[in-house]
């Protein structure tokens, strides 16, 4: 099953922004000068690249999501947010853009149109988010750290007597998955082939027949809650929530929305989990005082997301006419990406080596597409990774940390492994 947009809406508002040739080293003009965030280069050193482009553009930069798919990467804290707050100039729909895409656009399943709240503007953005935060507001947190440390336990101990792992693949993933499954109310036969399509969208490696996979898993999903709810006997998870919503999301929007809501939590989430415990297992700082009291997981957290956030460029928009913005001009509906992991260290903001207590970051985003589900992925990531340390307090690497991989990708900061070894132990007793 595909997913075929509606036409474009027309746009009212008249061009802010003569139409006059853009200054020299524009984004538009420079294709030769694009930095192509896609490559293996960049995943490896995006710190350095995003040095280089601040050296060369200033905050805003011709960067290429894949090739032959131009887009600006803003990677100024003070221009990120006027961007995210002016969704008049710089609305998150982007039907006009993938009028011309080809189908097999590798980023195409990342940034299409969708009806739902992150590809939406305007009374339909207002709609859909209604539904969202009603529907994420009420989680149990108690119950959801209960989720999380049952599930945990489950997950080391399937390696915990072994002496060694791939946190990423053998923690990491599985639990963050199986978490979100049960917030969602998603049968694990149904989440596992969601899980096989929103990865392939990530990676980009056969992406639209993952974006196909995704799409029929989901409709299952909502078949099932839709049919439980229509016998009376609703359950209490966030897609029932979604479905009996007052807004009335039909069918279609429901997928969307529940898109959303796995895009956001799976790979973001298992990233995050990740490269904070990479942190704390590699850095001085850490991996001495963790233990000692001195420093938290929760500074931990706080640094990953200040200085390394799991998705490092994305809350993408499309002009829907010329902007000229900071003396550039950007051209209509081409996207817009912020780079939240160059704007959170922009030297004209913040103090470089700051770690502990900073949340002024934007790896939430901010105003009107703001995460709303920061709360349960805060404290997903905080109990993962607290229990794991917890549970195999000798962890350690397994290789020098210089010598782990990151993904390729536009979009993510994402390790291909993270080996620890550790003293064998007996499994864990389940919590009660």
């Amino acid at each position: 099953m595909t997913f075929e947009p509606p036409p474009v809406p027309p746009s009212s508002a008249s061009s802010s922004a003569s139409p006059s040739a853009p200054p020299p080293g524009h984004p538009v003009n420079a294709p030769a000068s694009r930095v192509p965030l896609h490559a293996p280069e960049f995943a490896a050193d995006p710190h350095r690249a995003y040095a280089e482009m601040r050296a060369t553009h200033g905050p805003l930069v011709p960067v290429e999501l894949a090739p032959g798919v131009p887009a600006t990467l803003v990677i100024g804290y003070q221009a990120a947010v006027r961007i995210l707050n002016d969704p008049e100039n710089f609305p998150a729909d982007p039907r006009a853009w993938q009028q011309d895409l080809p189908p097999d656009c590798p980023v195409k399943p990342m940034l299409e149109w969708r009806p739902n709240a992150l590809r939406s503007s305007g009374d339909a953005h207002t709609r859909y988010r209604a539904a969202n935060v009603a529907s994420l507001e009420a989680i149990d947190l108690h119950v959801l750290r209960s989720t999380v440390a049952r599930l945990a336990v489950a997950q080391i101990n399937t390696f915990c007597a072994s002496g060694e792992a791939d946190v990423l693949t053998q923690y990491a993933w599985p639990l963050t998955f199986q978490t979100l499954n049960a917030l969602l109310g998603c049968p694990p036969e149904l989440g596992e082939r969601v899980a096989r399509g929103m990865a392939a969208i990530f990676e980009g490696v056969d992406a639209e027949r993952g974006n196909d996979l995704l799409v029929q898993a989901l409709t299952e999903l909502v078949t099932l809650k839709g049919r439980q709810l229509a016998e009376g006997q609703p359950t209490d998870d966030v897609t029932t929530r979604l479905l009996a919503h007052e807004v009335g999301l039909n069918g279609t929007e429901m997928i969307h929305q529940l898109v959303t809501l796995y895009g956001a939590g799976i790979e973001p989430m298992t990233n995050l989990v990740t490269n904070t415990l990479r942190l704390m297992l590699s850095d001085p700082r850490f991996s001495g005082d963790v233990r000692s009291g001195t420093l938290s997981v929760r500074d931990a957290l706080e640094e990953v997301l200040l200085q390394d956030p799991p998705m490092a460029n994305y809350c993408v928009s499309y002009p829907p006419r010329p902007v000229r913005f900071e003396d550039v001009l950007l051209p209509a509906h081409q996207p817009v990406v912020i780079s939240m992991a160059a704007a959170n260290n922009d030297p004209a903001v913040t103090e470089p080596g700051r770690y502990a207590g900073n949340r002024a970051h934007l790896s939430w985003s901010t105003g009107p597409h703001t995460c709303p589900a920061q709360s349960p992925a805060y404290l997903i990531a905080y109990e993962a990774v607290e229990l794991i340390l917890d549970a195999l307090p000798e962890m350690r690497l397994a290789v020098p940390a210089d010598r782990l991989t990151w993904r390729p990708g536009p979009f993510h900061r994402a390790l291909t492994g993270l080996p620890v070894v550790f003293s064998p132990s007996q499994p864990i007793p389940a919590p009660h």
